[in-house]
C-alpha cells in the first residue's frame, strides 16, 4: 500500500509540473521575465514557506537550528539548479523542442536518479541506498532496468517530435534550422540537464531538516517541506538575478504597472502558475517519504512530467495532422515511459 500511495503522490507532482505552464499562456502584453519572476515568487517565496507552516509549524525554528553545512548545501545545490532551469531555454533554442527537452529531461532523470547513491557508495550514511546495493540486490536491479527502460522512452519520444518537426511546414523549418546548433546545443542541455538534477541532490543535502521535521513529531509525510524553503531560496536567487537583469536589459520594468495590459489577470495566472508549480514538489515529498529519495523517487517524478505534457500535447492538438509513423513514435515513448513506471514501482515494493 505505501507503494501504491507513493506512485500516486508522484503522479500528481507530475500532474503539476506537466501543467504549470499552461496559466502562463494567459498572460497577455508581459515579457518572459516579467511573467516568470511573478510567478517564481510564488513558487519559490511565498507558497513553501506556508506550506511548511500548514504541515510543519515549528518550520522556522528548524531551520534557525540547523548547521550552517546543512543550510549552506542546501542553497548551493538550490542555486546550481536555478541555472539549469535557465539554462534549459538556452538547450531547446538551440535544439529545437523535441531534442532540446529529451536530452535535458534524459540526463536530469539519470543524474538525479543515480548520483546520490553513487555518492553514498563513496561517503556512505545508514539507512542511505548505495549504488553497490543496488546492482548486488533483486529489487535495485529492477529499479534500475526501470530507468533504463525511462530513458529509452524519452529518447523515444524525442524520436517522435524530430519526426514532427520534419513534417511541419517550410517557414517553421526554416526558422527552426536557422538557429540550430548541434555541439552549443547538445553542451547547454547536457549542463542544463546535470544542473536540473541538483534538485534532487538539494533534497538529500536537507535531509538533516527532514530527519529533525520527524524527531520534533511531525508527520513523515511533509518531512521535506522545511527543506524546500531553503533549497528554492536558492533558485530564487538565481532566477531574481537574471529575470532582473532581463527586465533592464529589455526595458520590461514597466510591465508590473502597465495599465494597457490586464493586470489582474496577469498577476493571478502567474500566481496560479507558479503555486501550481510548487504543488509538485509538495507531492514529491509526500512521495518520497512512501518510497525514499533514490532512483525510484526521482524517475517516477521524471516520467509522470513528461506524460502530462505529452497528455497536454495531444490535448491542445499539437500532433494533429503528423503522419502514422510518428504518432505511432510517441504513442511508443509513452508506453514506454508507463512501463518504466510500473517496473520501478515493482522494483520499489519487493525491496
Amino acid at each position: 500500500m505505501s507503494s501504491i500511495l507513493g506512485v500516486i503522490f508522484h503522479f500528481i507532482g507530475g500532474f503539476a509540473s506537466g501543467s504549470f505552464y499552461v496559466p502562463y499562456s494567459k498572460v497577455k502584453q508581459w515579457a518572459w521575465e516579467s511573467y516568470w519572476i511573478v510567478g517564481g515568487l510564488f513558487s519559490w517565496l511565498i507558497v513553501p514557506p506556508l506550506a511548511a507552516w500548514l504541515t510543519v509549524p515549528n518550520f522556522a525554528e528548524l531551520i534557525s537550528s540547523a548547521s550552517f553545512g546543512t543550510l549552506k548545501f542546501t542553497f548551493l545545490f538550490g542555486v546550481l539548479w536555478g541555472i539549469g532551469g535557465l539554462t534549459y531555454g538556452l538547450g531547446v533554442r538551440y535544439l529545437g523542442m523535441s531534442l532540446g527537452n529529451s536530452v535535458v529531461l534524459g540526463f536530469c532523470s539519470a543524474f538525479g536518479a543515480l548520483v546520490p547513491s553513487i555518492y553514498y557508495n563513496f561517503f556512505p550514511e545508514e539507512g542511505k541506498t548505495t549504488f553497490s546495493e543496488m546492482i548486488s540486490t533483486t529489487w535495485g536491479q529492477v529499479v534500475l532496468l526501470g530507468v533504463a527502460v525511462c530513458l529509452l522512452g524519452i529518447y523515444v519520444c524525442g524520436k517522435a517530435g524530430m519526426l514532427k518537426e520534419r513534417e511541419m511546414s517550410d517557414s517553421y523549418k526554416k526558422k527552426s534550422v536557422a538557429e540550430f546548433n548541434l555541439l552549443k546545443g547538445l553542451a547547454v542541455a547536457i549542463t542544463s540537464g546535470i544542473l536540473s538534477s541538483c534538485f534532487n541532490f538539494g533534497i538529500e543535502a536537507g535531509k538533516p531538516l527532514a530527519d529533525a521535521a520527524i524527531a520534533s513529531g511531525n508527520n513523515p509525510l511533509y518531512q521535506n517541506n522545511v527543506a524546500y524553503v531553503v533549497l528554492l531560496w536558492g533558485g530564487l536567487s538565481t532566477n531574481f538575478i537574471w529575470c532582473a537583469f532581463l527586465n533592464f536589459k529589455n526595458k520590461t520594468f514597466g510591465d508590473y504597472a502597465n495599465k494597457n495590459s490586464p493586470l489582474v489577470n496577469n498577476y493571478l495566472f502567474s500566481a496560479l502558475a507558479g503555486t501550481t508549480w510548487f504543488l509538485q514538489f509538495f507531492f514529491y515529498g509526500m512521495g518520497e517519504s512512501k518510497l525514499g529519495n533514490g532512483a525510484s523517487s526521482w524517475i517516477l517524478h521524471m516520467a509522470f512530467i513528461i506524460l502530462v505534457a505529452n497528455g497536454w500535447g495531444v490535448a491542445l492538438k499539437e500532433w494533429k495532422g503528423v503522419s502514422t509513423k510518428t504518432r505511432n513514435t510517441i504513442i511508443l515513448g509513452i508506453a514506454l515511459i508507463i512501463l518504466s513506471v510500473i517496473v520501478v514501482g515493482y522494483g520499489n515494493s519487493i525491496k
